[in-house]
């Protein structure tokens, strides 16, 4: 089952490549705006209830849960659209067209970035990609390698809930436990990936294990601090949400980010992508193989 398991998310990850932007997707459109509504935390219930029974259909079945993790792995795994979109930010911003930066940032994340500039929106463009590389990509595959479909679904779930209703305490609570693991992950595969964009692998674990102390969230900001340290910038500061302005602190040293380090935080989000999909397969396999000798 291990082995089953293993190729589902493998072929899941060759989908979402081979047919590209998930914004594209119809039924994975529809659940996105479902869950975002009102009955969003039923919906997202009965979504991992569903995940729950698929997989148990699966036992003993390794074409079923095969099919079943494929299916889901790309269903929720943003790792294409997370790289189109991050190359439409850098792509805009160096033509100097911040209308559609703007629209784009406000699709990936829900600070307001109508204030800001050329600086301002390229910092945000690095923190969103930073960020959705450890939400969108790194906590599914690794959650769906240890809890195949149910840990797929949860994880996507509620970063989706959590975006779609800010400020719910029962939300913010679940979201900051299932990817309290998976952020710190993906700050360890950034140092892993820094070097291979020519970027400083020390740079990023000093930021990552230096500058988020001081974050009052126990996950956020750690893999923004590991890109701007593997990138050699400052990200983070005051920055403006629907809610109010809150003060970050910053992340990392060096210049202020532009254009040319959003396209190398692409970069940096595809190979981490990359090393997420490979750690998630040993560890589906490990997993398997530890059930089978229990």
């Amino acid at each position: 089952m291990s082995a089953a398991r293993a190729i589902g998310l493998i072929l899941g990850l060759a989908a979402d490549g081979a047919l590209g932007d998930p914004r594209r997707r119809p039924p994975v459109t529809a659940f996105r705006r479902v869950a975002a509504g009102p009955a969003g935390i039923g919906i997202a219930g009965v979504a991992v209830l569903a995940g729950v029974l698929a997989e148990r259909a699966g036992r003993g079945r390794p074409l079923v849960q095969a099919s079943a993790t494929a299916v889901t792995t790309w269903a929720v795994v943003g790792a294409t659209g997370l790289v189109t979109e991050g190359t439409e930010l850098a792509r805009n911003l160096e033509e100097g067209r911040l209308a559609p930066v703007r629209g784009t940032l406000s699709e990936l994340d829900p600070r307001v970035s109508d204030g800001l500039a050329g600086v301002g929106l390229s910092r945000a463009a690095v923190e969103t990609l930073a960020e959705n590389t450890s939400e969108v990509v790194v906590a599914p595959l690794l959650w769906g390698a240890v809890a195949g479909v149910p840990g797929l679904l949860a994880s996507r779930t509620l970063g989706v809930l959590r975006r779609a209703a800010p400020g719910n305490w029962i939300v913010d609570r679940l979201d900051e436990l299932v990817h309290l693991l998976p952020t710190r992950a993906a700050a360890a595969l950034t140092v892993v990936a820094a070097p291979v964009v020519g970027g400083s692998a020390g740079g990023a674990w000093r930021a990552w294990r230096r500058d988020t102390i001081a974050h009052p969230s126990p996950n956020a900001g750690r893999v923004e601090a590991a890109f701007a340290g593997a990138l050699e910038i400052r990200v983070g500061g005051r920055t403006v949400y629907p809610q109010g302005v809150v003060e970050l602190p910053v992340l990392g040293v060096g210049r202020n980010p532009d254009a040319g380090h959003v396209t190398r935080a692409v970069e940096l989000s595809r190979v981490v992508g990359w090393l997420a999909a490979g750690t998630s397969v040993v560890l589906a396999v490990a997993s398997g193989l530890r059930r089978r000798k229990g």
